[in-house]
């Protein structure tokens, strides 16, 4: 009796290490079939890194209307809010006009692609590693921010109408040339040329722009002395301007993660982690290398140089936010906070008149992270680096100038003297922002 109940035992305790061992062994089987998402999952994730990207890049526009609308002063912060929904649909309508193929049908190394309308296919017969649709919107929004870029330089003193032929230019059709050029697989690509997410296609870019305009526009009235002494012009609002950068903060990690372009795969979800992280920290140390210098060189800490070192910091990792250590990005944004510091002096002398500060931060910090992307990314080469660098600059500078030109000698680019002092929301927008004060006040 005894001898059977031990048998039993004996057998029933195989049995269920029989059973554990084909449990485990099952789960093993599991586990190694989980790392392997199917195509349809794959179409999933991309697709949806796409549209959030896409939705918190979207967001940007908002952060610069608002970082905007606190930089002017309070008469033109209705004309801001005005350009900037402006100029995001205008960019919408001309990316899908002509400026998507512009940059990606046909290409094939060359300078730029095929004009036209895209076409996107019916859902159920939509194939690829993505939704064709989600790729378009993905694009559209970093042609919106290249215009955003250049409506807070020329704030304050041009008219609206010549400002939004110039987006439909500039979106429709130069954006899109040098754009192919890299992402479209046009000659820099087939260099060796390497932009993440856009510090010169991007940021560059609308720096360039920018930067043309003001020297053709001119500064605002009253900036500058015939002495040479700079007159502050202070902002309507700090408040606005400090959300404003927050929301481009938050909206970078879709600008720079979503350029990842796929979340199929474990290493891809990782890869966007890692993104996130780099991005957040060259922002950190944008605003910390600028409260301290600030402080050190004015013995006061300007809340606008902060906020332009946090968005320095976003542009000199936009390059390259995946390839660098934490350390390294923290000082590459560190770099770029330093350099709006210096920077935005040293356009006054110049007397260039950059209302918020857009060149230092997109233009300047958009070259140097660029050119340092070779010390994380062995596949680049400064050489190649700059020519890049070098051709996306010459061929703005020239084509936007001409653009700027032909509008002054059609129909002006500035408003009248008397219209600049009224402020151009009484006599552009004519809604003012805030009515209760100023030539408002007293109104019944």
């Amino acid at each position: 009796m005894v001898q059977r109940l031990l048998t039993r035992s004996a057998g029933a305790a195989l049995a269920l290490g029989l059973m554990s061992v084909a449990a485990l062994a099952q789960d093993a089987e599991v586990a190694e079939m989980s790392t392997e998402v199917p195509a349809d999952g794959q179409f999933v994730f991309n697709t949806l890194l796409f549209l959030i990207g896409g939705f918190l890049v979207m967001w940007m526009a908002a952060g610069f209307a608002m970082l905007e609308a606190g930089m002017v002063r309070s008469k033109n912060v209705s004309m801001q809010c005005l350009k900037n929904i402006g100029l995001y649909s205008t960019a919408g309508l001309m990316y899908w006009i002509i400026g998507y193929n512009l940059m990606y049908a046909g290409v094939d190394g060359g300078f730029f692609g095929t004009p036209g309308p895209i076409s996107i296919p019916d859902p159920a017969a939509d194939t690829g590693d993505y939704a064709a649709a989600s790729d378009w919107f993905f694009q559209m929004v970093f042609c919106a921010t290249t215009a955003s870029i250049v409506s807070g330089t020329i704030a304050e003193r041009m008219k609206l109408s010549s400002f939004l032929i110039f987006v439909v230019i500039l979106t429709g059709i130069l954006y899109p040339i040098t754009g192919a050029w890299q992402w479209g697989g046009g000659w820099l690509a087939e260099m060796g040329f390497s932009d993440f997410a856009g510090s010169t296609l991007v940021h560059s870019v609308g720096g360039w722009a920018a930067l043309t305009g003001a020297l053709i526009i001119g500064a605002r009235k009253g900036k500058y002395s015939e002495d040479g002494k700079v007159n502050a012009l202070p902002g309507s609002s700090m408040p606005l301007a400090t959300l404003g950068t927050f929301i481009l903060w938050l909206g970078w990690f879709g600008f720079n993660g979503g350029s990842q372009l796929a979340m199929g795969t474990i290493e891809d979800a990782s890869s966007v982690a890692k993104i996130f992280m780099n991005t957040n920290l060259a922002a950190a140390g944008g605003v910390v290398t600028a409260i301290i210098l600030s402080q050190i060189i004015y013995k006061k800490v300007d809340l606008t140089f902060a906020l332009n070192g946090a968005l320095a910091g976003l542009v000199s990792i936009t390059a390259e936010p995946l390839a660098p250590s934490a350390g390294l990005s923290v000082v590459i944004g560190a770099v770029g906070g330093a350099i709006v510091v210096f920077a935005v002096p040293l356009l006054d002398k110049l007397k260039i008149d950059d209302v918020v500060g857009a060149i230092p931060v997109h233009l300047l910090a958009g070259i140097w992270g660029t050119l340092i992307v070779p010390l994380s990314n062995e596949g680049t080469s400064f050489v190649t680096q700059i020519i890049g660098i070098a051709a996306i600059g010459a061929f703005t500078v020239v084509a936007s100038g001409i653009v700027w030109l032909i509008i002054k000698a059609i129909i002006g680019l500035r408003v009248s003297d008397e219209e600049e002092s009224l402020g151009l929301d009484k006599v552009e927008v004519g809604v003012e922002a805030y009515p209760e004060f100023a030539s408002g006040a007293g109104r019944i």
